[in-house]
């Protein structure tokens, strides 16, 4: 199984932690970076190669090398120019499998990523996305209106919905139409599919995610990373 890692971002959200290092190179708990995790957990599912997609600073290489000490064997694809979140993965796919995971390098969750992978091979879907529930608590009074009427009023209320956890299973023949060397973003892959009438495949994860781009998040990985450690770090 192969996955490749989106590790190129500049981590904008997560400044002043970013203008040093890069995103997937941030502290988790007090010795392991988030992308340690990530190499472990793939390992530990069954992983065997992996290719980090890296653009921003260069400490990455110089941190992962060749994978070997997570019993990986890691390459590496390089982009000039942002490319957006499936962009990168135009310019490898001919060293790719029939089937990959796709994820970003910035997430903390005791998601089973072989799943994932095993499952989308199986499915028929051209895309698989790995989506979890959130909730938005809105702070002010909502209004439905209409022809300048008030019909209907929700104080507070909270909206819940499902995200992408940035975690992907993704066959080559999807990626086949496009032109390598030009931007493609999740978005507009997701709505050419849905347009095509080729809906991707939801895999469902009520467990544990956070986004480690996310402020939030990321405030809260570290104190709860101590207690969760054993889940993540499978044998720590």
């Amino acid at each position: 199984m192969h996955a490749v890692i989106l590790a190129g971002g500049k981590g904008v959200r997560l400044r002043p932690y970013t203008t040093a290092l890069p995103k997937p190179l941030v502290p988790i708990g007090d010795r392991h970076a988030i992308l340690e995790i990530v190499m472990r957990q793939l390992a530990a599912a069954g992983f065997t190669s992996c290719t980090l997609a890296i653009g921003h600073l260069g400490h990455i290489r110089a941190y992962v090398g060749n994978g070997s000490q997570w019993g990986l064997r890691v390459g590496y694809s390089s982009e000039d120019s942002p490319l957006g979140t499936m962009g990168p993965l135009l310019t490898m796919l001919d060293r790719l499998p029939e089937h990959f995971l796709v994820m970003n390098g910035d997430i903390l969750t005791d998601l089973d990523f072989g799943d994932v992978l095993r499952t989308h091979a199986t499915s028929g879907a051209p895309l698989t996305i790995a989506t979890y529930a959130r909730q938005v608590n809105i702070d002010f009074g909502v209004l439905t209106t209409e022809s300048e009427r008030v019909v209907g009023f929700t104080e507070k209320p909270s909206i819940d919905y499902r995200v992408s956890m940035g975690v992907y299973g993704v066959s080559r023949d999807t990626l086949n139409p496009y032109t390598p060397g030009l931007p493609l973003g999740f978005d507009e892959l997701v709505l050419d599919l849905l347009g095509a009438q080729t809906p991707p495949h939801a895999y469902d994860f009520d467990g544990y995610w956070l986004d480690i781009g996310r402020p939030d998040d990321y405030d809260r990985a570290n104190p709860e990373f101590t207690h969760r450690r054993g889940v993540l770090i499978k044998g720590a």
